[in-house]
């Protein structure tokens, strides 16, 4: 049993058992022994690999995606550019490299990162080697008196969900108990959800639908900033337009295990519901786009030939690689979606479509 699974399990002990939202908010963020508190969780060496670890090539076209929306709106001045989870900091030290020569958009910016884990806040500091940054424990902690240009890549996927079993008219929610002193999942009574009064027309009995509260919650945050002030949010994540069944997962070693083993030692995370983003956003909102189209029509491909020039042997093996683990339908290129929010009369960023 892991200390974390100790912890929980005397709380349910005391208290009766917890949601799986509850669950997941402890394993990956309490504070000395949530999986976010001192661990490497990003690379070769850890758990999981996200876009911007795999090549430098999305960072860049991200942050040129977000400089020319905001030349497309006027070049507004001062601004702030933020990142909701940054990791590492890779995809931030990316744009920022690829955006120097836009003219007038380094000297406007105000960079804010959205991170909760002080170790995590001590790498980005590391990666992005600056001493003007400013961070947050979470998006309502923004700036909201200046245009914001976000990026928030595999931010929503690991914040806390819900998941509702469909009894009828009504909903069982999963919960985290104790079976033989060991934590086990389980559901509570049923209960009218009406928040999910909407879905009652495409489920049935024994579908699973989850919500994130504190992904629309986030998400209005956001959108509420951009309607007011300007700006355009990129939101990449794994997921679609409505999501239906269970979809948490735990990764572990770069290998799947139970969510419900060593808690507090693997990586959780669900599938986006970005149509639940767009609904809790006051702003314009793209089509919803797969990762590969998206980086096509930025250039990926031809960013990509012109770094393989250099490259030969392995190096070359891997930068081809990584090309195709970014766009190819079956990797990253259809699993991960795109999503932006963007001022109401204004044009969605490039590459993404109203």
């Amino acid at each position: 049993m892991t200390p974390l699974a100790g912890i929980l399990a005397g709380r349910i002990r005391a208290d009766g058992p917890i949601t799986l939202a509850d669950y997941m908010a402890e394993c990956l963020l309490h504070p000395e022994h949530g999986y976010y508190a001192a661990r490497e969780a990003l690379g070769a060496s850890g758990d999981f690999t996200t876009a911007p670890e795999i090549s430098q090539m999305f960072g860049e076209l991200l942050g040129l995606c977000l400089a020319q929306a905001w030349l497309d709106q006027g070049a507004p001045a001062p601004f702030v550019l933020a990142e909701a989870g940054p990791g590492r900091g890779t995809l931030m030290r990316d744009a920022l490299r690829a955006t120097r020569a836009v003219p007038g958009f380094h000297e406007a910016l105000a960079l804010h990162l959205v991170e909760a884990s002080e170790a995590m806040r001590t790498r980005q500091t590391d990666t992005l080697g600056r001493d003007d940054m400013t961070w947050h424990a979470s998006v309502d902690a923004l700036p909201d008196d200046r245009p914001l240009f976000l990026l928030a890549n595999e931010f929503f996927d690991a914040l806390p969900v819900r998941q509702m079993h469909r009894a009828g008219r009504m909903w069982r929610e999963s919960c985290v108990g104790l079976r033989e002193g060991a934590l086990f999942p389980g559901l509570s009574d049923p209960k009218p959800i009406p928040a999910l009064d909407d879905r009652l027309a495409d489920t049935q009995d024994g579908d699973i639908v989850e919500i994130r509260p504190a992904g629309q919650a986030a998400a209005a945050s956001i959108g509420r900033r951009i309607a007011d002030r300007g700006g355009a949010a990129l939101i990449v994540d794994y997921g679609d337009w409505r999501t239906l069944g269970d979809t948490l997962q735990a990764v572990a070693g770069h290998a799947p295990v139970d969510p419900f083993d060593n808690p507090g030692e693997a990586d959780l995370t669900a599938h986006v519901d970005f149509e639940a983003l767009a609904r809790a956003a006051p702003c314009a909102h793209s089509r919803l786009t797969p990762q590969g189209v998206f980086l096509e029509r930025l250039g990926i491909t031809a960013r990509a030939q012109r770094l393989a020039r250099g490259l030969s042997g392995a190096a070359l093996d891997e930068h081809v690689a990584a090309h195709r683990r970014l766009t190819h339908p079956d990797e990253m290129g259809r699993l991960f979606k795109v999503l932006a929010f963007y001022p109401h009369g204004a044009n969605p960023p490039p590459g993404l479509e109203p």
